[in-house]
Order: structure tokens, then sequence, then C-alpha cells
């Protein structure tokens, strides 16, 4: 078999990504079958006078794909010979939650049968994020990448130097960068975004009429969370409460034992958050909608049964456009909708 794999010298592909080729193309030829054995990593290595770790590296990103995979004591075997994604996406996110899976989930519903997706998740750490770039380079067709990451005091950090230049590296044409874009990049790429601070202060516009009405807004922003939020929110919160001369406070969290008063409207962003509030406004008999006001930051399926009025970005609408945009082979920006939606709790 090691006869089969063209490894070119001259060539500034990386050697890497060379042999991953090398073993597609020949599975894709008929000459690898499935179960059948390939080369060890040392016996690969000594072939072509390329060190362990490039080999390594190569394998690593067909076990990944499920091209190939090992058996303790026995070696690399062949495992899938059927070739029949046309596109292989590389989807990092910063976190797992409800809407970013409602996100992830329209993404590959759009992308179809004909697309293979992988989804791996750095919770917002630099270093896993690097290393998952650093680990997939040239493996995939596209790069949808999320940039949200924290800093050792838990503030929100859109990107780091070393995340800029590792994201540079990827070619134009195989980028999307989606929800944040402050990374500023030029090319061609495919950006699809929120923007934080003047979608909270829109949506607030909207619901004006109704906000008015009562006598104190409370963001609950926290700022100690394990997965920060973009302190853009709280430019664009505080922003709408001065132009409106509106009575506001800026609470990290909702505490156990909070002091409700009537005419109070919370906004909050936590679901932990909200479930306290909630329990507390029942608690304590005050009417929700009337007394007490709640506003949520992001809907869920759970938000829109219970009734609270949200602001949310649609995340259907982000998943979609992203897949279509790659789909289509479109380029460009696509400021996805934020809205208020008005139900029972306001």
């Amino acid at each position: 078999m090691i006869k089969l794999i063209k490894i070119d010298e001259d060539s500034r592909v990386p050697k890497y990504k060379q042999i991953v080729d090398s073993i597609l193309q020949n599975i894709a030829n008929g000459n690898l079958k499935i179960n059948q054995k390939i080369p060890s990593i040392n016996s690969f290595s000594e072939e072509f006078y390329m060190s362990r770790d490039t080999v390594e590296k190569a394998y690593n990103i067909l076990k990944e794909r499920k091209i190939i995979s090992s058996i303790r004591g026995k070696g690399y075997y062949i495992t899938r010979t059927k070739l029949e994604s046309k596109v292989n996406v590389l989807f990092l996110f910063n976190k797992l939650s409800a809407y970013k899976m409602k996100t992830y989930s329209s993404f590959i519903n759009t992308l179809g049968a004909n697309a293979h997706t992988d989804l791996h998740i750095y919770h917002c750490d630099e270093t896993l994020f690097l290393n998952l770039l650093d680990k997939f380079e040239g493996a995939y067709d596209y790069y949808v990448i999320t940039t949200h990451f924290k800093t050792d005091e838990l503030k929100h950090l859109s990107f780091t130097d070393e995340v800029a230049k590792a994201i540079q590296r990827i070619p134009e044409e195989k980028l999307v960068l989606m929800d944040n874009i402050k990374l500023s990049l030029e090319g061609e790429i495919i950006k699809i975004y929120q923007d934080f601070e003047n979608d909270i202060y829109n949506a607030l516009k909207e619901g004006l009429e109704k906000i008015s009405k009562y006598k104190k807004l409370i963001l609950v922003y926290p700022d100690k969370a394990v997965y920060p939020y973009p302190r853009r929110i709280l430019h664009g919160f505080r922003k709408f409460c001065v132009e409106h001369e509106i009575n506001f406070e800026i609470l990290s969290e909702v505490y156990d034992d909070m002091i409700l008063k009537k005419g109070d409207l919370f906004i909050t962003i936590e679901e932990s958050d909200l479930v306290n509030l909630m329990k507390q406004i029942r608690d304590e008999e005050f009417v929700l909608g009337k007394d007490i006001g709640v506003i949520s930051y992001n809907d869920t399926p759970l938000k829109e049964l219970l009734g609270i009025t949200v602001m949310s970005t649609d995340f259907n609408i982000m998943g979609e456009t992203a897949a279509r945009m790659i789909l289509n082979k479109e380029k460009g920006q696509f400021k996805v909708p934020f809205n208020f939606i008005d139900r029972n709790s306001i």
C-alpha cells in the first residue's frame, strides 16, 4: 500500500495534507478497500523520511473524518470508502446552548445530505481554539467560526492577537465568520453577524411604549459568567436608558433575597437568573406583566411556552444564511435580524 502514496518534495502543500489527499484519492480510485490495513505511523515516517508528528497529524485528520480507525496492538485500517460528501465543514462554537444548537441544526439541515459537518466546542478558551485550528488546518472545505473568548477575570474578549493570526491563515474562500465579527478581516469572506450594541438598543426602542410604563429598568448582566457575554450589550442598554431618561440599574445576578418592588422591569440574560427571578415573583405573589415585568435575552422554546417576552436574534436565519452562502458560493456579509417579541411578561 505504501507504494500508492505520492509525496511531492517540491510542493508547497504541507506534507500531512499530501498524505490525507493521497489516501483519499486512492480510496476514490478503488485502490484502498474497507478494512484494509495501512502502514503504521513509524513505518510511514521511515519510508518517506518525514517526522512522526507529520504522519500522526495526517492520521488524526483521517480518524476525525472517520476514514480510518486504529485498533490497539494491530494498527490502522480503512473504515469508510464512501466519500460522497461534496462539502466538508468544520464548525467551531464557543459553547453549547439551546439557541446555538438551533443555529447549528438549521445550518446542517440547509446544507443537506451532500455535506459533512464536524462540530467542536472550544468553551471560550483560547488555547483549545488554537489547538483545534492547528489540528484541522487544511482538512476542510469551509471553517465556520464564532469568536467569543474569556480573560482570566472572566471578561468577554472578541479575539486575541494569536487568534487573529490563526484565523488569517485560513484561506479567505474557506472562511465563514459567524455571530461576532469584531475581528476585522479584509478580503472576500462570509460574515453572518449580530450587532450586539445596536441590537439591544433598537429592540428596546421597539418596546418603548410598554417599557416606559415601568418605574425602573434593571439589566441582570452576569459579569463573572463561565461563558461571558459581549460588553456591547451593556453599552446599548445604557444608551437606550440615557436617551429616553429611564431610571435604570445594572446587577450582576438575581440574588436569592432580591428586593422586588412594583414597577420593576427586569432584563435577564442567563437562564438561571430568569428561573430564580420567576420563582421569587411567584413566591412574593406579584403579578407577572403587571406588578413586575420580565424580558429575557435570546429566545428558546421554553420561553415561548411560558409566555416570556424576549429580545432575540433569529438563530434559524443565522444558520440557514451561512449554509445558503456556502452552497451558492456567495461572499459578503449579512446582519441577522434581532427582534423584540412581545408576550405576556410585560
